[in-house]
């Protein structure tokens, strides 16, 4: 009986993978593709979206060491009946920038200290190809530089094809524009700076050349050393290159019930409907909106199966906790020091909105990345937005899924909480009683209560906007709803939906909440019309059959709320109709 594959859940070595019996999604199709397209090549996406493991199939596709291996690792892949002429006829420098930031040295002597280290190493594997002593000879050398130009005299002797990849091309500079400052960086990469000099290295140097990262922040200020590249991250053709598609998770998932690893009784499309809101909806490419399917981010995907086998049922999170230190660092890069006003209304319209209408800079320097009209495009480029329409020459950027959506209302709530901090475990224990004793008040009234107390809702005049942001930031902690706000209820748009999240949890409430928002000066008579307007409001909204059709079965409180400022001044449950 043969061996069922494992998960290969953060393996990012494609060998690895095939020789272990580890469960690769097949994306060699596009070998053929990559090779129509101009020499060198740049390629954008997410983090944890197959981009390492895709850059070490390459290597191991094209290595000419790794030649007479390819039948027993692409055998059985789409590209092992219709190898290209290209195939294992290059000599591959692999580089991978995410190593290359560590060290007790400066930034030059840590960067030059791993390229040596490569360099070497290419030197021992390829010295068959060149002469004896070649390896030793490439050790000798003193730096980086001087190994590049070492190995491009004695490859052209030779007629030598090279082939550089370069997995995280930016990470070394987003680690000096989170850690040095914007003027180290700008040092780095303009003038006679060690970076853009190791680019204009490149240039000529290889054959072909493809890199992957996560933002074209440092493909934009390398450019002028470096103008050979084609950017083919938003060309439809590679849409689906990464990432899984729904007919890959559903093999998948078919593959591990067939073999016993899941329930034999697990609905396959149930499965992929609980994991759709979460982990769905990327597509990098205009033209592909009508005709590819949407994409899953795929190191979610495998931690959500793995901990199905494991538990035979979904993780209590559905976001996988790794993805924190992701996050973190996305969270200096967009914030650079401090997030300013304009910036920060971006935000805030993208959290509140669910999307922006924009344009999307394909390329940027950092000097633009604080610019507001650049930011939806840095927003798009780490995955926070991804294209849903057209709107006339413009494109929709939306929000892609739950898991992006926490991270933008964790945005809102840090800036609350460190204002004035609250504490998450007291109100967790809230929303349980909303869940499932239907007990709402003391929460509403608590986070209304903490509203007052946070001076920071007090500066902007946006009144209803700030109300609205806060209270969507802190019902977002809850384990047992998802939050949509301004959602399309029967003909109108509500405030807040609480809808249960019923396939995990057993949730007997759902909730409807209006937020209605007074000046200080507004009277009596404005402040009852406004009152009565939200009643007939959420009445409306509680009958229509999209409403029903969410709330499971679960029973539906309607509840306005009404501030003068930002003091609560009325709270009741609406009964419906």
């Amino acid at each position: 009986m043969e061996e069922v594959k494992r998960i290969p859940y953060g393996v990012s070595n494609f060998v690895e993978v095939v020789e272990q019996n580890q469960y690769y999604v097949d994306k060699t199709m596009y070998l053929p593709l990559l090779e129509e397209q101009p020499s060198n090549l740049f390629f954008i996406r997410p983090r944890r979206f197959g981009k390492s493991i895709f850059l070490s199939m390459l290597r191991a596709y094209y290595d000419i060491a790794q030649r007479e291996k390819f039948d027993k690792r692409f055998g059985n892949l789409w590209i092992g009946s219709r190898p290209t002429r290209l195939q294992g006829t290059f000599q591959i420098l692999f580089l991978d920038f995410s190593r290359a930031s560590g060290g007790s040295g400066t930034l030059a002597e840590n960067f030059d200290r791993y390229c040596c280290m490569v360099m070497d190493l290419f030197g021992m594997s390829y010295e068959s190809y060149y002469f004896p002593g070649f390896a030793q000879e490439m050790k000798a050398q003193p730096d980086f530089v001087s190994k590049l130009n070492y190995l491009n005299l004695h490859a052209a002797e030779t007629g030598a094809h090279l082939y550089l990849i370069i997995d995280e091309y930016d990470n070394f500079t987003n680690v000096v524009l989170n850690e040095q400052g914007k003027e180290v960086y700008h040092a780095l990469t303009h003038a006679s700076g060690f970076y853009r000099e190791i680019f204009k290295k490149f240039k000529g140097m290889f054959e072909r050349i493809f890199m992957t990262g996560v933002s074209p922040v440092t493909l934009d200020d390398l450019t002028s050393g470096f103008n050979i590249g084609w950017n083919i991250s938003t060309k439809h053709q590679f849409n689906m290159m990464l990432g899984f598609s729904e007919t890959d998770v559903r093999e998948m998932l078919q593959y591990y019930k067939d073999a016993g690893q899941l329930p034999g009784n697990v609905d396959i499309s149930a499965m992929i409907e609980e994991m759709r809101p979460w982990y769905d909806n990327y597509c990098f490419a205009e033209e592909s909106l009508e005709r590819d399917p949407k994409m899953f981010n795929c190191d979610m995907v495998l931690y959500y199966l793995r901990n199905y086998m494991d538990l035979g049922k979904s993780p209590k999170e559905m976001i996988d906790p790794n993805t924190r230190t992701d996050y973190n660092k996305m969270k200096k890069l967009i914030r650079l020091d401090k997030l300013d006003g304009n910036r920060k209304g971006v935000l805030r319209k993208i959290t509140e909105e669910g999307q922006i209408i924009t344009t999307l800079t394909t390329t940027f320097p950092a000097t633009d990345i604080t610019k507001p009209e650049i930011f939806p495009s840095l927003l798009f480029y780490y995955g926070m937005l991804t294209i849903t329409a057209t709107r006339g020459n413009y494109l929709v950027l939306s929000i892609p899924n739950n898991n992006v959506r926490k991270q933008y209302y964790e945005f809102l709530l840090e800036e609350y909480q460190d204002n004035r901090h609250i504490n998450l475990n007291d109100l967790g224990l809230m929303y349980y009683e909303m869940a499932y004793e239907g007990h709402w008040r003391e929460t509403m009234e608590f986070i209304a209560h903490a509203y007052k107390e946070n001076s920071s809702v007090r500066s902007s005049i946006e009144g209803e906007r700030n109300l609205q942001g806060f209270f969507t930031a802190y019902l977002s902690t809850n384990a047992y709803y998802l939050i949509a706000p301004e959602v399309e209820l029967n003909h109108g748009y509500c405030d807040l939906f609480l809808m249960p999240d019923l396939m995990r949890y057993d949730v007997k409430h759902s909730y409807i909440v209006e937020l209605k928002y007074l000046s200080a000066k507004d009277s009596e008579a404005k402040a009852e019309a406004q009152w009565q307007e939200a009643v007939e409001q959420i009445k409306g909204y509680a009958v229509g059959a999209k409403v029903r059709q969410m709330v499971h079965g679960t029973e539906l409180h309607c509840i306005v709320m009404q501030f003068r400022g930002w003091e609560l001044e009325r709270v009741e449950e609406v009964m419906q109709k």
